[in-house]
């Protein structure tokens, strides 16, 4: 471990089952560049890209290990079972398959290391977490981005409430010892904080660190009208869901919402994304004459800050379970710092942020009528005034999520864990 007197670049293992180019690694390669820009020598251990589809990407392939720099930053990948469909056994084995190469060849190959930053989920990550700590005397830091079990008990793979239960009681056991195992541990919002107090976890242990997005590429842009009328948003109130159609982000509820308001002809919901409920959410819209929904599918990860310019409104939607009121989407941080209105239909923390930044309106989740009002008051809402609230909300994002902040406060933590002293 470093002592007080080095002045040595900080060397700091990124451990991560995810990373880019898969889409969402936002505490990635950006984060790895920001602290690499500030005294810190960043490794990271990763698998072979194939999230979401479950394939692996061009130019990689599966190999014992292959080794890249990505912007001046060193990249380890070690194979793992590329699977990220609705098959429990498929995502069992992509998560235990990183897991057992990560902890073996990962662990040998990556190089030493002051202290490791470990990203969770999934949760087998804390497998290859806790044998650098045991083998290589390296602390690491826990961070986690989503609740387990309750995300993986309640994503609809797992069949009958006893195979619930069973799995949920294992996967209890484990996170508590890799909770205890870990230094510290980083979360995305004071809600997560409140969970692990509740089981346990030290609250001084327990660090507030907000997400961030990808800052270089969701901002404030210009409306592409060509764009707009290639999609079909040209002339019409564009509410706009960007992401997964899967069971947990109950978008059921926010179709039938939108036929509710298909009498007030501008309002139009667009759902740019794919996922496991695609098909049955197309042939709900049908089924309810709900022709003022617009599917786009999947776009290129490059669009997507385009069409977030066309928003006149994002929407973001979980379902309205327990656990949900402690996290806060991604969604929120992208449309926050590309200065749009926000409809947050997400009880907890993630409404608590559009209400303090006066960045949007909330509503009740899996609430099709408290959804269509607020559509509808949105949409009678001034020009003028929108554009206030996406500016409030860029404002939020810049003071209290932006990357700089959150890199400020990794970085301080990241040398209290190291033993090292500050960055100059």
């Amino acid at each position: 471990m470093m002592s007080s007197t080095e002045s040595a670049a900080l060397r700091t293992i990124f451990l991560t089952q995810w990373f880019d180019p898969e889409p969402g690694a936002i505490r990635g390669l950006p984060l790895a560049r920001w602290l690499t820009r500030h005294a810190h020598d960043v490794r990271v251990l990763t698998g072979v890209p194939n999230y979401p589809g479950g394939r692996v990407y061009p130019g990689y392939r599966m190999r014992l290990w292959q080794r890249e720099v990505m912007d001046g930053v060193p990249v380890l990948r070690v194979p793992l079972f590329p699977s990220h469909g609705n098959s429990a056994v498929g995502r069992v084995t992509n998560y235990t398959s990183f897991a057992l190469s990560a902890a073996t060849l990962g662990t040998a190959l990556v190089g030493r290391g002051d202290v490791a930053y470990v990203y969770h989920p999934p949760a087998t990550i804390g497998l290859p977490a806790m044998v650098l700590e045991l083998l290589r005397g390296m602390p690491f830091i826990y961070h986690i981005a989503d609740m387990w079990p309750e995300s993986v008990v309640e994503s609809g793979m797992l069949g009958s409430a006893a195979v619930r239960r069973i799995v949920h009681g294992l996967l209890s056991v484990w996170c508590r010892a890799v909770y205890r195992r870990a230094k510290a541990v980083t979360v995305l919002s004071p809600g997560f904080k409140r969970l692990l107090v509740e089981r346990g976890v030290p609250g001084e242990k327990i660090h507030v660190i907000y997400n961030w997005t990808d800052e270089a590429m969701f901002r404030p842009l210009r409306r592409d009208e060509r764009l707009a009328a290639e999609l079909g948003f040209t002339g019409r109130f564009n509410i706009v869901y960007a992401g997964n159609l899967g069971p947990l982000q109950g978008l059921d509820t926010v179709i039938r919402a939108a036929a509710k308001v298909r009498h007030l002809p501008t309002i139009q919901l667009v759902i740019a994304g794919a996922g496991q409920q695609e098909a049955e959410l197309r042939g709900l819209a049908r089924s309810l004459g709900a022709g003022n929904v617009l599917f786009l599918g999947r776009r290129p990860y490059h669009e997507m800050p385009l069409i977030s310019a066309l928003a006149d409104v994002h929407l973001v939607h979980l379902r309205d379970l327990p656990f949900f009121r402690a996290t806060i989407p991604s969604k929120t941080q992208v449309a926050l710092a590309c200065a749009r209105p926000v409809l947050m239909a997400v009880n907890g923390d993630a409404a608590d942020i559009v209400r303090k930044a006066e960045a949007g309106l909330t509503c009740q989740p899996d609430d099709e009528s408290s959804l269509a009002d607020a559509m509808a008051a949105l949409a009678e809402t001034s020009r003028s005034e929108l554009e206030a609230m996406g500016q409030r909300g860029r404002r939020f994002y810049l003071d209290e999520m932006s990357l700089d902040i959150g890199g400020r406060q990794m970085d301080r933590l990241l040398r209290e864990v190291a033993g090292a002293p500050p960055a100059s």
